[in-house]
């Protein structure tokens, strides 16, 4: 699992912007040799309702990214846990099983980015003991 925290970073101008004078600036979350090779499988934007969690699975060649736009809640991935605040991103690594649960109040909204090898990105859902 490796989590960036958003609000450890630092606002910087956009590359097509005057350093001096800039019209729009950002967040570096993730770069190229943060993600697999790979091509884009799909781009969501989910909502997790305050309290619910969604199923534990896994992507047999996909890397996952999260980025959470609004809420908090707590990702599992492959038996670690760290918890997840606005702004924060995480990325999940090729076939590890995930949960994510809703620790709010107020429903988590976040985007999800799959990146495959090529295999499709086949979806493996965990059955709870």
């Amino acid at each position: 699992m490796h989590i960036v925290r958003g609000d450890g970073i630092a606002y910087i101008p956009a590359s097509h912007e005057r350093p001096d004078a800039p019209g729009v600036l950002k967040k570096v979350l993730l770069r190229a040799g943060d993600l697999i090779e790979g091509r884009v499988q799909m781009i969501n934007w989910a909502l997790l309702p305050a309290g619910k969690s969604f199923q534990a699975h896994l992507h047999e060649d996909m890397q996952e990214i999260f980025i959470l736009v609004q809420g908090s809640a707590r990702i599992d991935i492959a038996g670690t846990s760290a918890e997840l605040d606005t702004g924060d991103a995480v990325l999940v690594p090729v076939a590890a099983v995930h949960t994510m649960h809703n620790t709010g109040e107020a429903d988590a909204v976040y985007i999800a980015i799959g990146i495959t090898q090529g295999m499709g990105g086949k979806t493996v859902v965990v059955e709870e003991a």
